[in-house]
């Protein structure tokens, strides 16, 4: 009877992998094996706009000026109220102003003739430095009358009042710093006018062309318009703003190897790194993948989607693999060191933490999201100054730049 359980329990051993059936030891088997499958996901988080901020309480013969970065295809819009008046306020068209000219020069001087004073609709217009229903008399904020309009050029409202000249009042310049820098002024010139006033706590927007971050012509105002065209509140369009702008990037194509390294820190980067690092361009490499999931062809990754690579290793193999940060000039995130075996065991899960920003030194950065060398912008492959730097670790990105578990999510499955 014992004999007989005994072979039975061989036989089940062999089939299951218990035993062995060979003489030799369990390394005659050689080393453990398997297939792994890499996600890379985009989750930067959807943004409307590039950049805001706020404007302070301008007293006439004062000024404030604010700085901001900008690329080819940005356009700045602002608005700040009339404080003498109901529901009026100062501002560029509804798409707001270019910063760049179809040659890529950068606007400045003196840009008044742009700006607009407009009517929000809101709220019934009263004789402007008069009413008691404007912001110096009122008893409160939101206290005139309803007006149920929509938003238009105080010069097509047939109010039957006078305004002064936006001249008279405003004055707004635009300084171009250098590299993607401008600073915007805004004086308030109101002291000889036929109305003084001041000029309330406003924003101002970077955003994209087509877009109307403020207010659309003949459409009823955003309540944080409202607030700022009837009492210079500009805290509720400010948080939306602010809710609504900041960098968003796409990952490009990238390489990944077994055993061998896509990039070597403190080294000078190779031909095949530098073509995927300032241009998305992995074809240098053996190992590449560039087809987001889901579609038909080769592309960037926006967020919510990803890449999937797959490949077979064996224990002690370890992988390395890039991908680019499209608006940059020349940054990577990606890892050298990831081991696919930890003690006979398949590395699997969230491997983000093991990621780091690299640059590739190859190119002089500017600016994230705004460098017009930077993939979205630049005229060709190839276009920024040469930086002749080695491959580091990118520690100088800005604070607009998210952290990295806020660009990317990266994880391993073992099949």
């Amino acid at each position: 009877m014992k004999a007989n359980l005994m072979l039975r329990f061989l036989a089940l051993s062999t089939v299951f992998g218990l035993v062995s059936c060979s003489d030799d030891d369990d390394s005659s088997q050689g080393p453990l094996s398997g297939n792994f499958v890499v996600t890379i996901e985009n989750v930067f988080e959807s943004k409307e706009y590039f950049d805001n901020g706020t404007t302070g309480f301008i007293m006439p013969g004062d000024s404030e000026s604010f700085s901001f970065d900008a690329g080819e295809g940005h356009y700045l819009s602002f608005a700040t109220m009339l404080v003498q008046s109901n529901d009026l306020f100062y501002g560029f068209d509804e798409m707001g102003i270019p910063l760049y000219d179809e040659n890529g020069n950068a606007l400045t001087g003196d840009i008044t003739a742009m700006v607009s004073l407009w009517d929000a609709g809101t709220e019934v217009n009263e004789e402007p430095g008069v009413g008691p229903n404007q912001a110096p008399r009122q008893t409160g904020p939101d206290t005139g009358a309803d007006e149920n309009e929509t938003v238009k050029r105080i010069t097509e409202v047939n109010d039957g009042f006078a305004y002064p000249n936006v001249s008279d009042v405003i004055k707004v310049t635009l300084a171009y710093d250098g590299g993607t820098e401008f600073t915007a002024t805004i004086e308030n010139v109101s002291g000889s006018a036929s109305i003084t006033t001041p000029l309330a706590p406003g924003v101002w927007v970077v955003n994209g062309a087509e877009q109307t971050p403020l207010f659309t012509v003949d459409n009823t105002a955003s309540e944080g318009l409202e607030r700022i065209a009837e009492d210079g509140d500009n805290s509720i369009l400010d948080a939306d703003l602010t809710l609504e702008s900041g960098l968003v990037s796409p990952f490009a194509p990238g390489a990944y190897e077994i055993n061998n390294a896509v990039f070597v820190i403190g080294e000078s980067a190779t031909e095949a790194l530098e073509a995927l690092a300032e241009d998305g361009n992995p074809s240098g490499f053996s190992n590449i993948f560039n087809i987001p999931v889901g579609a038909s062809g080769p592309g960037p990754i926006f967020p919510g989607e990803s890449y999937s690579f797959e490949f077979t290793a064996s224990e002690g193999d370890v992988l390395s693999f890039a991908t680019m940060l499209v608006q940059s000039n020349d940054w990577f995130i990606g890892t050298n060191d990831i081991e696919l075996f930890n003690n006979g065991i398949p590395t699997t899960g969230d491997i983000t933490n093991r990621l780091e920003l690299f640059d590739a030194g190859t190119e002089v950065d500017e600016y994230a999201g705004a460098g017009n060398n930077q993939p979205p912008r630049q005229n060709g492959a190839d276009t920024g100054a040469e930086e002749n730097a080695t491959v580091g670790v990118e520690e100088t990105a800005g604070a607009h730049v998210p952290l990295i578990a806020d660009m990317v999510r990266v994880t391993i499955t073992a099949n």
